[in-house]
């Protein structure tokens, strides 16, 4: 049974953090072999799940040095049916990695769960195409459709939501948003922008946001902006329209190059993790504590987290 879906925690605006780039970090520091960035893969053997779990507790024990929550998200964001097919794998066998997501979760929360530090379970969902150009952007219904597969896998184990990450265009967040709310989940939806604070459909924050709540009947519990860097999307944070109420979270490249670059970089830019954190300390003086979920994307690991957790949040005594 799901723990927290009726009530998600991090929304009474508790500090969470969560993890960082997954699989940059296990590509270009770990030197693993991830085809198509899908850290999934890693569930088919024994130490691929310990390279995981290993990933996952460096993070974990940040939060809790904190007194912070944590929002505990599974590696699926490649496990959905096109990325699956490209890969060679089966239905059953994509059904299966879905439901190891989450079980490592569970396993994680029961470890390492303590009263000061909730672990909301997320079921991670990714774009069906591209993360950087959305050569094909589809409708909320056709995107309902694709994307029903993980939410009905994720509605039947014990994840309290499902986030979606590195959209690009409204569309595809529609039809999660719909498909979430088809199988009662909660749902997230986590915006990509350019190096202009646009989505790289050319849509504004804004837009997408107001899109998405007008035609799903407001149904994601809050926004957030990953892949890009505070420079990329600050701006567009700092006019203080209702939209932005809507964000809670974060999480940041530590590079500001754009997606072009990025994507065509044969190395690793780690940015600077104390200058990444001080950004994070700005926007949530300037966006409250409603900004309470932090983490981040490409290029970071946990020393970005721990300095973005050093940067925005005291030291919270034990009660």
């Amino acid at each position: 049974m799901a723990k927290y879906r009726s009530h998600l925690p991090q929304l009474d605006d508790y500090p969470f953090l969560t993890d960082s780039g997954l699989e940059t970090t296990l590509i270009f520091q770990e030197g693993m072999d991830l085809p198509l960035n899908a850290a999934f893969t890693l569930h088919a053997t024994d130490a691929g799940e310990r390279t995981l779990r290993d990933y996952y507790i460096r993070h974990v024990e940040i939060a809790r040095a904190q007194n912070a929550g944590f929002v505990l998200e599974s590696a699926t964001w490649r496990a959905s049916t096109d990325w699956g097919t490209k890969l060679g794998y089966s239905y059953s066998e994509l059904t299966s990695f879905n439901r190891k997501g989450i079980a490592l979760m569970t396993s994680l929360r029961d470890e390492f769960e303590t009263p000061r530090s909730p672990m909301p379970i997320s079921g991670n969902i990714g774009p069906r195409g591209d993360g950087y150009f959305p050569e094909q952007q589809m409708s909320g219904d056709e995107a309902q459709r694709y994307h029903a597969f993980q939410a009905e896998i994720f509605a039947d184990t014990e994840a309290d939501l499902i986030s979606a990450f590195t959209m690009t265009h409204s569309g595809e967040a529609i039809g999660i948003a719909r498909a979430a709310a088809s199988v009662g989940m909660p749902v997230v939806i986590s915006f990509t922008t350019e190096t202009d604070g646009r989505l790289p459909s050319g849509e504004t924050m804004r837009e997408a946001i107001d899109k998405t709540d007008e035609q799903t009947d407001g149904a994601p519990a809050y926004y957030m902006i990953n892949c890009a860097h505070p420079a990329h999307f600050a701006d567009a944070l700092a006019n203080g329209e209702a939209w932005v109420k809507r964000l809670r979270g974060i999480r940041a490249n530590s590079s500001m190059r754009s997606h072009a670059e990025l994507d065509n970089s044969p190395d690793l830019d780690t940015g600077d993790p104390v200058d990444l954190g001080r950004r994070y300390a700005r926007l949530r003086g300037a966006l409250g504590t409603r900004f309470n979920i932090m983490g981040g994307c490409c290029g970071t690991d946990h020393r970005h987290v721990a300095a973005i957790a050093e940067a925005c949040l005291p030291r919270r005594a034990v009660a």
